[in-house]
C-alpha cells in the first residue's frame, strides 16, 4: 500500500510537471497568427482604417507593415492585438509584412472594395452545373472569368453557440479565374463583374452563404432579445426542438427506404424537405459566419435570402426581423449605415405566402442605403433556384452604383408610392419611374381591383405618364388595388430603364 501510494505521487508529480511545461509551451514559443479572412490575393478595403488583428504570446510586441507604413500593437494578457494603419486610395498589388516571434508576408493584397454576398441558396448558387445548379450559358461565362482585379473569398458554412473570432474558409482569397469562380456564388460574381467594369477599382467578394437558412440564424441574440415583437423565433425553436427526435426517426426511415429503391433498380422516392436544425438555431450562423468578419472593413452587403421563411407563421413577422438584421448587422461592423442592397424574391409556384413575403421584404427600403433589385421576371415557375443570375447581379450592381456610388442612374424598378380615388377607378403613383411607365409584351397586365368587401377582381390598366389608371366593370366603387399579387405572376409593368415593377397591394387613401 505504502509503495502504491509513492508511486501515485510520483505518479501525480509528474503530471503536474508535464501539464506545466505543456502550459509553458505556448508561452514561450507563441507564434504571431492572423485570422483566416488574412491571406496573399486578399482585398482590403479603400477609404477606410486598414485592421489587422490576431494573436500572439501575452505582451509580445507585433509589428505590421503595409503601404510603407508602420504600426505596433502589444498583445494583451489573453495574446490579443489590434493594430489600424491608415486609409489609401484604391491600388496594388501590395505586401502586408505583420512580425513578431515568427514573420508572415502576405502577397498580391489589393486596396479596393469589400462586399459581402450572404444569404440562402440562390445567393450560394454557383457558376458550375450540379445538382439543380449551373447558370444560364455556363460554359461561356466561366471561360470568360479571367478578372484579376476581382477576388473571391468562400467562407465555410458552419453555425455556433456563441460569436467566434475566426471564420472558417472554404477557399481561401483567390484571383477570379475559369477554375476559381466554378463553384463561387454566381450572383456575387456577376454583380462583382457589373461593378468592376463601371468603378474600375479591385473589387473583392466574399461568399458567406448557407442555403435553407432562416433569417433568425444570421441575426444576433442581442439584437433578437432586445425586440418583444421577435419573440416568435424562439417559440419556433422550441417547437422544432421538441419535434426533432420524430424527425430524425422519419428521415432515417426515408433513407431506408431510399437506399432499398436504389439497390432494386426502383425510381427513387421523394420526401418533404426537412430543416437542419444546426442551420436554424437563431444567431447561429451570425455567430459562425458573420460575427468574425466583423472588424474586417466592407463597402457593403449583397443578399438574397427569404424563401425559408415563407412559412404562413414566420411571413408576417419577416419584415421586422429582416430590418432587425440588417441594423444589427451595421451595429456590430460599427461603420455607419454601410450599403445593404437585397434581392425581392422572384416569380415561382410554391404557395400562397410569397405575395405577402415580398411585401414583407420592401419594408426594409425605409432604413437608408438599402436597394432592392425586383426579380419579378427572371424566376423560373418550376425551379426555386432560376438559373439567371446574370440580371440578379446587374440588378445589384446597378444599386451599388447609385447608393455606394454616387452615379445619377435609376437602379430600381418601380416602387408603389400611393394610390387614389379618381372617378370609378384609381390612380396608382409610383417612385423610380425614369422618364416614364411603360409596358413590356403587349398590354398592362397584372393590375387586380377591389371594393370594400375586399373581393379582386382583374383590372382595366392604362398609364399616364408616371402613374397608371385601374378600374374594372365588376367593381363600381374600388377602394384597393393590388399588382402582381401571385406566386407567380403575370405582369409586365416596366420603367423605361427596362427595370420590372415590384409588386405591391394598397388601400386608395379616401377608400373605406
Amino acid at each position: 500500500m505504502k509503495r502504491l501510494t509513492s508511486f501515485t505521487g510520483l505518479k501525480t508529480t509528474r503530471l503536474v510537471a508535464l501539464a506545466i511545461l505543456v502550459c509553458s509551451i505556448p508561452l514561450a514559443r507563441a507564434e504571431v497568427r492572423l485570422p483566416s479572412i488574412f491571406a496573399d490575393h486578399m482585398v482590403v478595403q479603400r477609404d477606410l482604417p486598414v485592421h489587422v488583428w490576431g494573436m500572439a504570446a501575452p505582451n509580445e510586441t507585433v509589428s505590421v507593415t503595409f503601404r510603407g507604413e508602420t504600426q505596433n500593437a502589444v498583445a494583451d494578457n489573453l495574446g490579443r492585438w489590434s493594430v489600424y494603419l491608415k486609409p489609401g486610395k484604391a491600388g496594388g498589388p501590395f505586401s502586408m509584412e505583420i512580425h513578431g516571434a515568427n514573420a508572415i508576408t502576405l502577397q498580391d493584397v489589393l486596396v479596393g472594395d469589400v462586399w459581402i454576398a450572404s444569404g440562402q441558396s440562390n445567393m450560394e448558387f454557383p457558376m458550375a452545373e450540379g445538382m439543380n445548379r449551373g447558370v444560364n450559358n455556363e460554359k461561356a461565362e466561366i471561360a470568360a472569368a479571367n478578372c484579376p482585379r476581382i477576388r473571391l473569398l468562400d467562407i465555410e458554412p458552419k453555425s455556433s453557440d456563441y460569436p467566434l473570432t475566426d471564420a472558417a474558409v472554404r477557399h481561401a482569397w483567390s484571383v477570379c479565374t475559369p477554375a476559381s469562380v466554378a463553384q463561387f456564388s454566381a450572383v456575387g460574381y456577376f454583380f462583382a463583374r457589373d461593378l468592376q467594369q463601371h468603378q474600375d477599382v479591385p473589387i473583392g467578394v466574399i461568399d458567406d452563404t448557407w442555403g435553407g437558412t432562416v433569417a433568425e440564424a444570421w441575426t444576433s441574440l442581442d439584437a433578437l432579445s432586445a425586440n418583444a415583437s421577435l419573440m416568435p423565433v424562439f417559440a419556433w425553436r422550441a417547437k422544432l426542438m421538441d419535434e426533432l427526435p420524430t424527425t430524425m426517426l422519419q428521415q432515417k426511415k426515408e433513407q431506408q427506404e431510399i437506399e432499398a429503391a436504389k439497390a432494386a433498380g426502383k425510381p427513387v422516392p421523394e420526401f418533404p424537405w426537412h430543416p437542419d436544425p444546426d442551420s436554424w438555431k437563431p444567431a447561429g450562423l451570425y455567430n459562425a459566419m458573420i460575427a468574425p468578419l466583423t472588424p474586417f472593413a466592407i463597402e457593403g452587403v449583397i443578399w438574397y435570402q427569404g424563401e425559408s421563411n415563407g412559412d404562413p407563421e414566420a411571413v408576417p413577422i419577416y419584415g421586422e426581423l429582416f430590418k432587425t438584421m440588417i441594423q444589427d448587422w451595421r451595429n456590430h461592423w460599427a461603420q455607419g449605415a454601410f450599403p445593404f442592397l437585397f434581392v425581392q424574391l422572384p416569380n415561382w409556384n410554391p404557395g400562397s405566402t410569397w405575395p405577402e413575403l415580398r411585401e414583407q421584404q420592401t419594408e426594409a427600403l425605409a432604413l437608408k442605403n438599402t436597394g432592392m433589385a425586383v426579380s419579378i421576371d427572371v424566376g423560373d415557375p418550376d425551379n426555386i433556384h432560376p438559373k439567371d443570375k446574370q440580371d440578379v447581379g446587374a440588378r445589384l450592381a446597378l444599386a451599388a452604383r447609385a447608393i455606394a456610388y454616387g452615379e445619377p442612374i435609376e437602379y430600381s424598378g418601380p416602387i408603389f408610392r400611393q394610390v387614389t380615388s379618381e372617378g370609378h377607378g384609381l390612380r396608382v403613383w409610383f417612385d423610380h419611374t425614369g422618364s416614364g411607365l411603360t409596358s413590356k409584351n403587349g398590354t398592362l397586365r397584372g393590375f387586380e381591383v377591389a371594393g370594400a368587401d375586399r373581393k379582386y377582381f382583374p383590372a382595366q390598366a392604362t398609364i399616364d405618364g408616371g402613374t397608371v389608371l385601374v378600374s374594372s366593370a365588376s367593381v363600381a366603387v374600388p377602394v384597393a388595388v393590388r399588382y402582381g399579387w401571385a406566386a407567380n405572376p403575370d405582369c409586365n409593368l416596366y420603367n423605361d430603364a427596362n427595370l420590372p415593377a415590384s409588386p405591391f397591394q394598397a388601400t386608395a387613401f379616401n377608400g373605406k
